[in-house]
């Protein structure tokens, strides 16, 4: 993928305002969003 290029829609499950929620990335469309992962285990690779 290139940086010029849009990123494909897509949901995940969110913790936010303490709880979780489904969202997807075109909730956010026209703002900036920073995504961070984890590693499910939380083990250092």
């Amino acid at each position: 993928m290139l940086v010029t290029k849009k990123a494909p829609d897509f949901k995940g499950k969110a913790f936010h305002q303490g709880e979780i929620k489904e969202v997807k990335l075109s909730d956010y469309s026209g703002r900036w969003v920073v995504l961070c992962f984890y590693p499910g285990d939380f083990t250092f690779v």
